[in-house]
């Protein structure tokens, strides 16, 4: 303790030379004028104040010896007596599941915390029970049972970001436009021949550090500029004389949490901004930065339950008709019109029952109307994202078997044949397959959180990022370890669901801050492809029949494949041996078996889809790409 709080006097003696260049100075600076001995400097010391920071937290929860040696974020669950060290529940199952490890001696020295959903509300409106919805037998009772997690909703609630306004979207508005004519990353994060030899720039210590520690600094408080002259003329006037953006914190943070609320919400919308918003909020939180501009710019998503419990109507999401009031209805080909027409009229119904209901002094049923909107776009989401997984696992397990398979069927891959980095019997590609589809559906249905921990994770100031030619351009490499915990878990549930009368097949590791997923942002933008990747095998399959009422397309298909049957086989077929092969990269590591690997594979299939004799059937079904619009 004596050595840090040495490096803290030296830093602060540092920090009182640095503080001379302000950030008035560094924005009136040119280009070929940078002090970079100086800028350097405040970096370093930057970073030496968060390593510091970072290794005190660190020694602390090992100290406490009441956590995770693993992942440092749960209580200890198990000691294990030959790796002498305390593991929680998650961690010491992955580490121990098979090898050696499995045969340590372990001691149970705690329990499972779970979570308390016991909280008290404080309802300042008791008699706003409307008696005419409670008696009324038909809206109360419901046919549908959802599963655990759809029940969940206070959980779900802690990640589930609240609708935007209309103020709030003419703000948004203005975000997307200054995105859009952004070169922010273009500029910043551009490939920079002066490398090192690892193909990686360094964070600090280097004149080019200074010169793009300038840049960024110039950009940032360029769009700070604008979007305060863009709301109010006389505010920017005055923040662009005097410099003084930490005066409206607020705002900034507001304006740039709109976006990140928005694109999570609405995950086909922003797709080439959204990387931009998040790097220029990564920069701007740096710690050097922060110094500077005297303020954080990121502020944690809006979500339903913050809300909600800012109002104290939370209780409202333990309430049983929370299911009925935030449901996605959807024409499935079997509801009558009549069917459709009274689920909307008892969601109405529900609605305007808990909105009456938990309405209090600090929240106002419309507000509760919106949290509940809210919670009903994550089931919208889940629909379109979620169930396209459900129906591939229904195609896979209804048109294969594990044991029996027809020989020209058999869904056996060899290394080396067919672009195959795998060799996998019949019998193990089918459970990779549905292992992988598995993953896959347990991701998606755990999106929202995922993307509140990466939002968290790329926002971190703790968590430095360095400049990488990963070999597909210069990427920013930076750990995630909120996103990787919760990954471990997602892993650890499925492994334990489908891996009972089969072993886990494939690799279990999960690749996040290294040249395959650099960071939490190629994270989110991998899985959430995996629905546009799915849809459009399923809705083929859906419209077979649709399509076989004209004569020449079933006289097509019959001559062609043998009928339609024959054809549905073929396109699974040919899905699930070559979208799951560990295709797809420049050396095996890349692709393989991993858990990355396996989406990796089935965009390789994508790519190749156009050569498959049965891509016609695609076309006329409405096919038109995999990877939707960026408009």
């Amino acid at each position: 303790m004596e050595d840090i709080d040495n490096n803290n006097n030296d830093n602060n003696n540092e920090e009182e030379e640095v503080n001379a260049l302000s950030l008035s100075d560094m924005l009136d600076l040119k280009e070929d004028d940078i002090p970079e001995e100086e800028i350097v400097k405040m970096i370093k010391i930057a970073q030496t104040k968060n390593e510091i920071k970072k290794d005190k937290n660190t020694e602390d929860l090992i100290s406490k010896n009441i956590y995770c040696i693993e992942c440092l974020d749960h209580p200890m669950v198990y000691y294990c007596e030959n790796c002498e060290d305390n593991f929680c529940q998650i961690c010491f199952e992955a580490q121990h599941r098979k090898g050696n490890r499995a045969k340590h001696t372990v001691k149970i020295i705690g329990e499972v915390v779970l979570r308390n959903s016991n909280n008290d509300n404080d309802n300042d409106n008791d008699d706003g029970t409307d008696e005419e919805l409670e008696n009324d037998e038909d809206f109360m009772k419901d046919d549908e049972e959802p599963d655990d997690y759809m029940l969940n909703f206070r959980e779900r609630a802690k990640y589930i970001p609240v609708r935007l306004t209309l103020q709030e979207r003419k703000h948004l508005r203005l975000v997307e436009s200054m995105l859009s004519c952004s070169e922010y990353t273009t500029k910043i994060d551009s490939v920079i021949p002066s490398m090192s030899s690892n193909n990686s720039v360094n964070k600090a210590g280097s004149g080019l550090s200074a010169k793009r520690m300038y840049q960024q600094l110039q950009h940032i408080c360029a769009l700070f500029s604008g979007l305060a002259i863009a709301v109010d003329y006389k505010i920017g006037q005055q923040i662009l004389k005097n410099r003084d953006y930490h005066v409206n914190e607020q705002f900034f943070k507001e304006i740039l949490e709109l976006g990140r609320r928005h694109k999570i919400m609405n995950p086909e919308k922003m797709r080439s901004e959204y990387g931009t918003l998040m790097y220029i909020l990564q920069d701007a939180c740096s710690n050097q930065n922060i110094e500077l501009l005297k303020f954080s710019a990121s502020k944690p998503i809006f979500t339903a339950f913050q809300k909600l419990k800012e109002g104290k109507a939370q209780n409202m999401l333990d309430d049983p008709l929370m299911e009925i009031a935030t449901r996605a209805i959807m024409e499935d080909g079997k509801k009558s019109r009549y069917d459709i027409r009274m689920e909307v009229q008892k969601k109405e119904k529900a609605v305007k029952y808990l909105s009456k209901r938990y309405s209090t002094r600090k929240i106002s049923p419309d507000d509760i109307k919106h949290c509940l909107y809210s919670i009903g776009d994550n089931n919208s989401f889940l629909v379109f994202n979620r169930d396209p997984i459900d129906k591939m696992i229904e195609l896979l397990t209804s048109f294969f078997s594990p044991k029996k398979y027809e020989e020209k069927y058999s869904l056996s891959i060899f290394g080396g044949q067919d672009g195959s980095r795998l060799t996998h019997s019949h019998e193990r590609q089918y459970h990779y397959c549905l292992q992988s589809l598995t993953l896959w559906r347990e991701i998606s249905n755990d999106m929202f959180r995922l993307w509140y921990l990466a939002d968290q994770d790329l926002v971190d100031n703790k968590q430095d990022y360095r400049l990488k030619d990963t070999g597909q351009g210069c990427h920013r490499i930076q750990q995630s370890p909120r996103v990787a915990q919760a990954m471990r878990e997602i892993l650890h549930r499925v492994q334990k669901k489908v891996g009972q009368g089969s072993e886990w097949v494939g690799s279990s590791v999960v690749h996040l801050g290294d040249d395959n997923v650099p960071n939490a942002l190629m994270f989110i933008d991998k899985y959430t492809q995996v629905p546009r990747i799915l849809n459009p095998i399923v809705l083929t399959i859906k419209n077979l029949p649709g399509l076989l009422k004209n004569k020449g397309i079933k006289k097509y298909v019959d001559q062609a494949f043998g009928g339609p049957e024959e054809l549905k086989k073929l396109i699974l077929w040919d899905f699930f041996r070559h979208a799951f092969d560990g295709s797809g990269a420049d050396n095996f590591f890349d692709a393989g078996s991993c858990i990355d690997g396996r989406l990796t594979s089935a965009w390789n299939w994508c790519s190749q889809l156009d050569t498959k004799p049965y891509y016609p059937i695609f076309k006329l079904s409405g096919f038109t790409g995999f990877d939707g619009s960026f408009n």
